[in-house]
């Protein structure tokens, strides 16, 4: 029976070290995120001397906060409980044996007096089953009264249990499916991959069915090192999931948060990850590191495609503020929208407007910084109200009168001469100034030659990687092809051809016929331009004098004076060389 093999355990046995710790001073906001962070529902509150206090869930937890400042209120004010633990090297069977007593479904285990783990039903039910075949009314009392939805199959891949949880989230009724073949029913089930493979899957999410939320984990189980079937655990989260529905603002910037916080524990979004070699680019990384220390306002200039958000998402991390990186792509909202996603509304607002309302764009950026894309194209009446919000520190929501203090760093970035548009009267000068404090023009691609081949390689094999594709060789006259190419997507449109260059890879090398013709015939054009205009002396000349004046403007980060004295020409010469060249990214 399945105590008795419970029994020739100890608790270091079935156990599991993936816990969640925090002091009991500890805020209701930390606990959450190393909750998320680690994937698990629930985290052990101690005290002094590693004094259990209390184990609450992800449920508990949420069901406390009822403003959003609750979240920087201590765990502790939650409730302590009558917690009790047992010893590592305790046996299982009395672990089992005191959360039948106590009604408990998770107890913490020490050892020397120090937090080692903990003890979830799910752990003694993935880790513990076995003889199968001769526990089956055991294990239906059991499995039928549990929250997780459990499904049981032999080594052939044959059901032979099906918990009523199983049932109420698949829709699947035991007598329907008990003695048949699992994959009959659900053909790409984890269960059957977690059999094939011999290995655990543990902690996947999944969605059944819409509106419904489950965590899978799946085991093979060996008997005497021998595979006789395969048993998986279906946590249902959707109760969690759709918990703070009268918290809506809470809620979003949880969810907000969440996505966020993964993306920066992954680092890629450090300055480390900007690809580049070059010299300008490199004082383009320098100067944004030192301003990414400050508070102040930066306006990214820059092509399209050359990296202005990889750049604002750099500074927001280097930046260490404890809030969110909130973009606002001021190109794609409409303007009858943009107030609305800006400030948010309260419930009612206007008509199609949620009952509950919904946070601003403004407000989830709050204690983080808020990334304006393509800010020239915001409307006149949303600049002035930017504007307001810059100065005051304050936003009201529409159809809501009480002002809400705010916390934020402006990033903008734009493709856009915002100077010619402030004298068109299209962008508001003063708004110009308060986002225009620092400026880091980015260069485009064809002006950083030096960094193709190493951008090359890295969406190569990152393409690679996610496709599951052996890396292919490039062939020498590829390379010449795309270093001759002038780029006028810039890092974005060199991605994409990098992806269509491995797509159309034939026997594991990328030739001259992988490469789109549309750029064979722009590369070819622009050759041919080149030819014709070789013997032009004047022509030279003039692209010789761009060239030495890049280079100029470069050595001294954009100061036109400082250029202006290298180059051993008054400054109003330059202005004019610069305008009449067109070398926009130095007006």
């Amino acid at each position: 029976m399945f105590l008795d093999k419970l029994d020739k355990y100890n608790v270091v046995d079935i156990m599991s070290t993936n816990i969640v710790k925090v002091h009991y001073k500890s805020s209701r906001r930390e606990a959450i995120k190393k909750m998320l962070d680690q994937g698990v529902e629930d985290t052990v509150v101690y005290g002094d001397e590693e004094k259990i206090m209390a184990v609450l869930t992800f449920k508990d937890i949420i069901k406390s906060i009822e403003l959003e400042n609750d979240l920087e209120k201590s765990v502790n004010i939650i409730g302590t409980q009558d917690v009790v633990d047992i010893g590592a090297d305790e046996k299982a069977i009395e672990a089992r044996n005191i959360m039948r007593k106590k009604r408990i479904g998770r107890l913490p285990v020490k050892k020397e007096n120090e937090i080692v783990g903990i003890v979830r039903i799910n752990d003694i039910l993935n880790k513990v089953y076995s003889k199968i075949d001769k526990m089956y009314e055991t294990l239906e009392s059991v499995l039928n009264n549990i929250h997780e939805g459990v499904c049981v199959i032999d080594k052939d891949g044959m059901v032979l249990l099906w918990s009523k949880q199983a049932t109420k989230l698949y829709g699947v009724k035991s007598e329907e499916i008990v003695g048949n073949k699992l994959e009959d029913f659900f053909p790409t089930a984890l269960l059957l991959t977690a059999l094939e493979e011999k290995q655990p899957i543990e902690n996947v999410y999944h969605s059944p069915r819409k509106g419904s939320y489950v965590i899978i984990s799946a085991v093979p189980i060996f008997v005497d090192d021998e595979l006789v079937g395969a048993v998986s655990t279906d946590r249902d989260i959707t109760e969690t999931a759709n918990l703070s529905v009268e918290l809506q603002s809470t809620k979003e910037k949880l969810s907000f948060l969440q996505l966020e916080v993964n993306k920066i524990n992954e680092g890629q979004h450090s300055f480390h990850k900007v690809i580049g070699k070059s010299e300008i680019i490199k004082k383009r990384i320098d100067k944004a590191k030192k301003v990414a220390l400050t508070n102040s306002s930066v306006l990214i200039g820059g092509e399209s495609g050359t990296g202005k958000e990889v750049f604002a998402r750099a500074i927001h991390q280097a930046s260490g503020r404890k809030g969110p990186f909130v973009a606002i792509n001021c190109s794609a909202i409409p303007e009858s929208l943009f107030e609305s996603e800006m400030f948010g509304y309260e419930g009612g607002a206007f008509t199609g407007a949620l009952s509950k309302g919904k946070i601003g764009k403004l407000e989830l950026a709050d204690k983080g910084t808020l990334f304006l894309d393509e800010i020239g194209d915001m409307p006149l009446y949303m600049q002035a109200k930017l504007l307001r919000v810059i100065q005051d520190r304050q936003v009201v929501r529409v159809g809501g009168e009480d002002p809400i203090d705010i916390d934020i760093r402006i990033i903008s970035a734009t493709h856009r001469d915002l100077k010619k548009m402030v004298a068109e009267g299209t962008c508001r000068e003063d708004l110009f100034y308060r986002l225009n404090v620092v400026n880091i023009q980015l260069p485009s691609l064809k002006h950083r030659k030096e960094d193709i081949p190493i951008f090359i390689r890295a969406f190569m094999n990152e393409f690679c990687k996610e496709n599951n594709l052996s890396l292919p060789k490039i062939d020498a006259e590829v390379f010449h092809i795309l270093m001759d190419y002038d780029w006028p997507g810039n890092i974005r449109e060199l991605k994409n051809t990098v992806e269509h260059l491995v797509v159309f890879s034939k026997n594991g090398e990328i030739s001259k016929s992988s490469i789109p013709e549309e750029m064979l015939d722009r590369v070819h054009d622009v050759d041919s331009s080149i030819t014709v205009q070789t013997y032009d002396l004047k022509e030279n000349i003039k692209n010789m004098e761009i060239e030495t004046i890049r280079k100029a403007m470069e050595a001294v980060d954009g100061n036109k004076n400082q250029a202006a004295k290298l180059l051993n020409i008054p400054r109003s010469t330059l202005y004019h060389k610069i305008k009449f060249c067109n070398l926009v990214e130095y007006l």
